[in-house]
């Protein structure tokens, strides 16, 4: 497998944990957002969107948005589950990660960021204020929603497609400057999830193309 994407993009970061979670081989191809790499040709045919993340597949498919690219790989190599057993609570996981990736992370991509700046003339002050009344209300409803379950993480003792989703925003949240005191579930699952392998293999810092600061 192939996945194409950008080290700090939250969705590419995404796959890249459902990918190390199951121990699953695969190569990384970056996409330079900043450089305009996604809207080159060459990469519009793989995602006609011009987004990353994609996925080429060993069978040389191509996938494309985190949500259908985890669900596929949750399908196509079951062995490390990444949903939990109960129905209940599989409805419950998946409820989480579209909670982040539709309502919270939407506001700190690089495109919205790039026209509040250049089109609605947001400065830092109003960048901030917008991202804590969007994306940090949004943060509080995955509060809530993780707090209806025990365990040490989002939906019980194990990663699953919830925690998936959970520390690519977090990170993004920390990185922002994102008002996070009304989520102390979600800082003591994000710490737990970082302490792990398979995340530490995942974090933006550690893919080839991180910008070293």
């Amino acid at each position: 497998m192939k996945l194409f994407g950008y080290w700090r993009s939250s969705a590419t970061y995404r796959v890249r944990i459902a990918l190390e979670l199951k121990g699953l081989q695969f190569s990384y191809q970056p996409v330079n957002l900043l450089k305009g790499e996604q809207r080159s040709p060459a990469f519009l045919k793989r995602n006609p969107q011009g987004l990353v993340p994609a996925l080429e597949t060993e069978e040389g498919s191509v996938l494309t948005q985190s949500i259908a690219i985890v669900e596929y790989l949750e399908e196509r190599y079951p062995e490390v589950a990444l949903l939990p057993a109960d129905a209940a609570a599989r409805a419950h996981a998946r409820a989480i990660a579209a909670t982040i990736a539709c309502e919270a992370q939407p506001f700190m991509n690089l495109r919205m960021q790039t026209y509040l700046k250049e089109e609605l003339d947001f400065d830092e002050a109003a960048m901030k204020s917008w991202l804590n009344r969007w994306s940090g209300g949004a943060m509080e409803s995955v509060e809530a929603l993780v707090s209806r379950y025990e365990g040490d993480f989002c939906v019980g003792d194990r990663p699953t497609i919830a925690d998936a989703f959970l520390t690519p925003q977090m990170y993004g949240a920390l990185r922002f400057g994102v008002d996070l005191s009304r989520t102390p579930k979600l800082k003591a699952i994000h710490e737990r999830c970082s302490a792990l392998d398979a995340f530490k293999r995942a974090h933006p810092e550690n893919q080839p193309d991180a910008v070293k600061s």
